[in-house]
């Protein structure tokens, strides 16, 4: 049994990767309550003084939080999914025999988080279960890691919407435009081969890709896209 510590978003993906298998934890009953018809999760707790002796919790709460949580006991193990929280200042506000950190992303609700885990095998278990967990060798790659797994779902939305944008203004209706831009992504995702190489698969000499690469280019968005990298990273450093 897994208990969750926070039910927002993050923490509603994962209950509903994990098929309503946890409990959850929180601060306000009637949102617990919307959490569990939501997630199928049978069992929740208010949070003040809860014990989490034997436990093994995911802490799905806000950074700013964590010094707030008021927690008792001796966990079995932490996870934290803390944006940016080192285990070194997680130990001085809850016990426990170990510690993670993970950073998954709102695919867990699909069974298709990309999580990125620095710990035990225990935390790449559980979040194997949402989808693809990978494995980094220290808290910095896995700050690094949370710019790309974590926060890149946005991005990337923004990449759609504006495909998708692009498709309208050249004529399509706003519905079939979505429908393409969507189905470029699943199809995208089904290639096992390295950008450059999908890239020269596709570009041929004087074509209509290559007019569209040089757009983006001449945009900068190579460049925009680096430095939203670097600037989500550098923010968890300051978390």
């Amino acid at each position: 049994m897994v208990t969750l510590i926070g039910n927002g978003k993050m923490a509603l993906a994962i209950a509903k990767g994990l098929k309503g298998k946890c409990e959850v934890v929180g601060r306000d009953e009637k949102k617990l309550q919307a959490f569990c018809n939501e997630s199928g999760v049978e069992k929740y707790y208010l949070l003040n003084d809860f014990d989490i002796t034997n436990k093994t919790i995911i802490l799905a709460t806000k950074p700013y939080t964590l010094e707030l949580l008021n927690l008792k006991g001796n966990a079995k193990e932490i996870i934290s999914i803390m944006a940016g929280k080192k285990i070194e200042e997680i130990k001085k506000y809850i016990k426990a025999n170990k510690y993670s950190r993970a950073m998954p992303n709102v695919g867990a609700e699909y069974l298709s988080s990309t999580t990125a885990i620095f710990g035990s095998e225990n935390a790449f278990e559980i979040f194997s279960k949402i989808g693809k967990a990978i494995k980094v060798n220290s808290e910095k790659e896995l700050d690094i890691a949370t710019a790309i797994a974590g926060s890149g779902p946005a991005f990337l939305a923004l990449v759609a919407e504006a495909i998708a944008d692009g498709g309208v203004l050249c004529g399509l209706n706003r519905e079939l435009s979505y429908e393409l831009t969507h189905g470029l992504f699943n199809s995208f995702a089904s290639i096992e081969k390295k950008p450059a190489d999908i890239k020269d698969s596709v570009m041929s000499p004087a074509g209509t890709t290559a007019s569209g690469y040089e757009a983006l280019e001449e945009n900068n968005v190579r460049n925009g896209f680096i430095k939203a990298i670097k600037k989500a990273y550098e923010k968890s450093q300051k978390i």
